[in-house]
């Protein structure tokens, strides 16, 4: 039987297959390919940074992310050392970081501080490793999300809309200059109008609290209801001291 040289070409293929596998081997698959992992609050508590050898996780909304690459700020006395271990979802947007203020639970806060803490949530998806999942509030038993993690994600949507809604209805009316100085106090002025005090429209929706800013307004529209003139200042003054 006569030899052909084609016969060869497979076996010197994988010969080269082999020699480079040694020379460059395969990379292990990235931390994010891996299934997420149920985490039971006692198991996260172990990942707190008090333990040099275990890495560092936090959870947000139910979510765990490996926050090791932060430790100067998450390790035992960082600066973010109270997120470490547990899910504090609440002190994210309350600045409570101790007792009651460190729960993952976002009980009668308002739409926009709920947007604030998915907020949070999407940057450490971002930012660090995610891990997997802890069961609780936000996840059961099985890794699926529950009706709370749900309500909480469109609380957060609306809030997105109501933001937008007014920032738009803003943006037809400019905010007012204003400068504060420790001798001559707080000043507000307009280039191009007159500064009216005017209730924020959808502030009562999103954050529960009624607010006002200041606006620019032009001659012809001062006579609308809602717009409150600063104490002290003139009617068609541009510029307030207050």
């Amino acid at each position: 039987m006569r030899w052909s040289p084609f016969l060869g070409i497979p076996f010197g293929v994988a010969l080269l297959s082999l020699i480079l596998f040694k020379i460059f081997p395969l990379k292990p698959l990235h931390r994010h390919s891996h299934s997420p992992r149920i985490f039971t609050v006692e198991e996260l508590s172990l990942y707190n940074g008090s333990d040099p050898q275990l890495p560092i996780f936090l959870g947000i909304l139910g979510s765990v992310f490996d926050v090791s690459k932060g430790k100067s700020h998450y390790g035992a006395g960082g600066g973010y050392n109270h997120f470490a271990g547990r899910d504090a979802s609440r002190a994210f947007v309350s600045g409570n970081f101790t007792g009651d203020g460190l729960t993952d639970s976002l009980r009668d806060l308002s739409s926009a501080q709920v947007k604030s803490v998915v907020d949070w949530r999407d940057f450490y998806f971002r930012s660090y490793i995610y891990i997997g999942k802890l069961v609780g509030r936000y996840y059961d038993n099985e890794g699926n999300p529950t009706k709370y993690l749900k309500s909480v994600e469109a609380k957060a949507a609306r809030g997105a809309q109501l933001l937008e809604k007014q920032k738009n209805a803003e943006a037809k009316m400019p905010n007012c200059n204003s400068r504060w100085s420790q001798d001559e106090g707080s000043e507000v002025w307009c280039d191009d109008g007159y500064p009216r005090l005017v209730q924020r429209p959808v502030e009562i929706a999103l954050t529960g609290k009624i607010s006002k800013r200041c606006a620019c307004y032009q001659e012809h529209e001062l006579g609308q209801a809602g717009l409150e003139v600063y104490e002290g200042c003139g009617y068609l003054a541009k510029k307030c001291r207050l």
